[in-house]
């Protein structure tokens, strides 16, 4: 029970059925996300600041760019098929709607080389809400996440061809986890686990911009690791008295503090963008996310749970790769068409997943449309469609991943992971206005 608290008091800082690999989020452009999320080889607007600060010092005009996306997710589990005993349990989230947003803003003097600019984004946020008294109820019960990047940003144009930029990120966030504790359920119903705490932590994001020809542009980036640091956060226990100190699991009023920190792992890209003609652009990125930096979690808590004040929880994920292929195509002098697929591959090794981040392979699908209001004003529009790979996670698996923890010296983490099949399917509509002067 302790171990099972601990991992998932720091993994709702980042969790959910999240939009990208393990647990990122990738909404924060609506031109982009209709082109698959491709941006770094192009320079648009001052989206640039998330996707490639080189590109900033290329965009033609100042800019305000203020969008948001409303997230519909759904997870559905089955229990292991067993030859002697089958089983038909099934279940399906219920979760509410997120609503992750993207504030930009550019300025710099009219033909100056140099631009300045200011992101807020929310590339981590979510939640997600599985029955009470599911079959993993004493696992996850619910978790809501808010959290937000603030990103001050300097661009400038050595040549005209080559551009670099970086800007400093302070990330903020707040979670709030809801658990049963199903060993100490009484007739009085489940007894459960609250852990709420807020977040913080800093990195950077840097970025060159090559206009190698007329037609062909070519970006690299990079955006630093950022470690998301819990300190005194609240864990909050409703459970029988018997179990409170000094000779039960819990801490005397039921309560303690907690401290912990969760690495979001760097990420390296590379993009195109490649004009076929006035009309027609295509692009293309590759990222790199080196999730391998998420080895384990540890927790350090005020007062002891079930007997310790530290705590380790083994994640083991691997570097994952992620494809992004768009297009775009002015069907007018106003109106843009655009469309994109990226492959997105899982960090996630076998017997690691858990309900909040029951993660897979996906393939997603992304349509959108630009239209030029005025010549100051345009609007965007984008819809997202993420398609799971249905993913099952043996018993065998938790077995003998656990076994070799303890084997190493660790503790077991069997009871941190649920066996069963998961399937994830995401739709995410979402729309921007931006203003040029």
């Amino acid at each position: 029970m302790k171990h099972r608290i601990s991992f998932l008091a720091v993994c709702a800082l980042v969790g959910s059925q999240a939009f990208a690999g393990g647990y990122q989020v990738a909404l924060q452009g609506q031109r982009q996300i209709g082109m698959a999320h491709t941006g770094v080889g192009l320079a648009y607007d001052a989206s640039s600041i998330f996707f490639n600060p080189g590109g900033l010092s290329f965009t033609k005009t100042n800019n305000l760019t203020f969008g948001g996306s409303i997230i519909r997710s759904r997870v559905r589990y089955l229990a292991p098929q067993d030859a002697n005993a089958p089983s038909d349990y099934s279940t399906m989230t219920n979760s509410p709607l997120g609503t992750p947003f993207s504030f930009y803003a550019s300025y710099g003097p009219k033909e100056s080389n140099l631009k300045f600019g200011l992101g807020v984004y929310t590339p981590y946020g979510s939640s997600v809400k599985w029955e009470d008294d599911w079959k993993g109820y004493s696992v996850l019960q619910s978790l809501k996440l808010q959290s937000i990047f603030i990103q001050p940003t300097v661009s400038y144009k050595i040549t005209e061809k080559l551009g670099i930029g970086v800007g400093f990120v302070y990330a903020i966030g707040s979670v709030e986890l809801r658990k049963g504790i199903g060993s100490l359920s009484g007739a009085d119903g489940f007894s459960s686990a609250l852990l709420q705490g807020d977040a913080s932590g800093m990195g950077f994001n840097a970025g060159i911009h090559f206009q190698a020809s007329d037609k062909l542009t070519i970006g690299a980036s990079y955006r630093s690791q950022v470690d998301m640091k819990v300190e005194g956060g609240d864990a909050t226990f409703k459970v029988p008295p018997s179990t409170i100190s000094p000779l039960g699991l819990f801490p005397a009023g039921g309560a303690t503090k907690f401290d912990a920190t969760l690495p979001l792992p760097a990420t390296a890209t590379i993009g195109l963008g490649y004009k076929v003609n006035d009309k027609f652009t295509l692009a293309l990125d590759y990222n790199y996310v080196f999730w391998s930096a998420y080895k384990e979690l540890k927790f350090d808590y005020e007062k002891p749970v079930n007997g310790s004040t530290s705590t380790a929880s083994p994640r083991k994920y691997k570097d994952a790769s992620i494809i992004r292929v768009g297009a775009e195509y002015m069907a007018t002098e106003k109106l843009a068409v655009r469309a994109g697929y990226y492959f997105d591959q899982t960090p996630v090794q076998d017997g690691y997943m858990t309900p909040e981040t029951p993660d897979a392979n996906r393939n997603c699908f992304t349509l959108g449309l630009g239209y030029k209001i005025t010549d100051k004003f345009s609007a965007d529009a984008s819809f997202l469609f993420i398609e799971g790979t249905e993913r099952e996670q043996k018993q065998s698996d938790i077995d003998a991943n656990s076994a070799a923890g303890v084997a190493g010296g660790g503790k077991s983490s069997q009871d941190s992971f649920l066996a069963g099949t998961y399937k994830l399917r995401v739709l995410i509509p979402g729309l921007s206005l931006s203003y040029r002067f």
